[in-house]
């Protein structure tokens, strides 16, 4: 792909300076705030920190909680953290930026996915969401200890492999500008450790660490995390030399 070719994937800009080169570098410069279309304030935070490292700002997108919420009815994070983006990015001249991310569970089919904020029903609290994770993880290992007591051919060891996914969104006036995606892979414990972080965290062990995420600063967690990775990205995008 030429550069040309790069740079037409973006808006033309408004305005009188409309003539000037429209490039990241010199966006990132006049744009040196990104709004999250989010009020959840550990995500918030997380942005913050690592945003400021690079010479960007990030602030919650102004009077969200007074905006109609978006519907969320994508089949894929990438679907709902567009659909959020372009539907949010309307009430703001800036640039504005939404994830959606989850955690997948193997032994439960990849759920709860997509629905993972909502596992528990529609206004289920991290610790309902939780406990419905564990009870359905507890049910299907109780299936398979019973089909292996009976089978010639075990199931063999049960697996709690599971990984989170963060896919964001950066959009400006109704067009999606880029997506990213990001990913951690963890192993789900039945006790909880930890006191930090929000989700699924006190659940979720990082092998690497020898930790939770809810065990790790939250500066440390954001360097592994699904979040991070995602973010790091939309940063490197952002701030690329011009074309």
């Amino acid at each position: 792909m030429t550069s040309d070719e790069k740079q037409s994937r973006l808006p033309e800009p408004r305005g009188p300076r409309s003539s000037e080169i429209y490039s990241r570098s010199s966006l990132i410069t006049r744009h040196s705030s990104l709004f999250l279309a989010s009020s959840n304030p550990g995500k918030l935070r997380e942005f913050r920190g690592a945003a400021a490292a690079r010479g960007v700002t990030v602030e919650a997108l102004p009077r969200f909680d007074e905006l109609t919420l978006c519907v969320e009815d994508g089949t894929t994070f990438e679907e709902n953290a567009s659909k959020k983006a372009i539907y949010y990015s309307r009430n703001s001249p800036e640039w504005v930026f939404a994830d959606d991310s989850g955690i997948s569970v193997d032994v439960l089919d990849g759920a709860p996915g997509i629905y993972s904020a909502r596992f528990a029903g529609d206004l289920a609290t991290d610790e309902q969401n939780d406990e419905r994770l564990l009870e359905e993880i507890h049910r299907v290992e109780a299936m398979r200890r019973a089909q292996a007591a009976t089978s010639p051919r075990p199931h063999g060891l049960f697996n709690r492999a599971a990984h989170y996914v963060c896919v964001i969104a950066l959009a400006q006036a109704g067009q999606v500008l880029t997506v990213v995606e990001g990913r951690a892979d963890g192993v789900i414990i039945d006790e909880p450790r930890g006191a930090g972080g929000f989700g699924y965290d006190p659940y979720f062990f990082y092998p690497p660490m020898g930790k939770t995420f809810a065990e790790i600063l939250p500066e440390e967690k954001f360097a592994v995390s699904h979040r991070g990775a995602a973010f790091r990205k939309l940063l490197d995008y952002l701030c690329a030399p011009g074309q």
